[in-house]
């Protein structure tokens, strides 16, 4: 009888993944908000080319490669989330799968995850140096610098974390094949 429930109690819990997919359909929708967003900008942008100053065509285009690496990053959650922990994506013959789906693990995604953020953070901070006569205050500029720092030290911290943690994981492999050998 105990089995039987733990067994019920375990296919439940496995079965709680599927929960996760209401996320990444949340995701999907916010990429088709960022489509709109983009197309926004280049209808903005497009007619007033020939007009507007160098200055002022580098901040636009700086937003639209902005909002380009945040849908890419959000591709990169829903694709390696849903793959880490729903169901593989059954595209293993398709031509135009990226190379790295299906080999994205929770600490490459980490790693992916921080160096977009610092990529969008240094855009947002170039941003504002190029338009520096905008109303921004010394403060603001150094608020943004300080927090474009921070993600960067975060990130560099997050991989020498990960790289120790190889490390240990390798070793232990390493240690396991030695004991094997020698019968242990």
């Amino acid at each position: 009888m105990l089995k039987k429930i733990e067994q019920i109690l375990e296919r439940m819990m496995f079965n709680s993944r599927w929960l996760l997919v209401v996320f990444y359909l949340g995701l999907i929708l916010a990429i088709v908000a960022l489509i709109v967003k983009f197309v926004q900008e280049i209808i903005h942008i497009v007619p007033n080319v020939l007009k507007v100053e160098e200055g002022k065509l580098v901040l636009m285009l700086l937003t639209l490669v902005d909002l380009s690496l945040v849908g890419n990053l959000l591709l990169m959650v829903v694709f390696a989330g849903y793959e880490n922990f729903v169901s593989k994506i059954d595209v293993a013959e398709h031509v135009d799968k990226p190379e790295w789906m299906g080999k994205l693990d929770f600490s490459g995604l980490k790693i992916k995850l921080i160096a977009s953020i610092v990529a969008i953070s240094g855009i947002e901070l170039l941003k504002s140096f190029v338009d520096i006569t905008k109303e921004v205050t010394d403060r603001e500029l150094a608020w943004k610098l300080g927090i474009h720092l921070t993600f960067v030290v975060s990130g560099v911290l997050l991989a020498w974390m990960d790289k120790i943690a190889e490390g240990v994981h390798q070793s232990k492999h390493n240690q396991n094949k030695h004991d094997k050998k020698e019968g242990h």
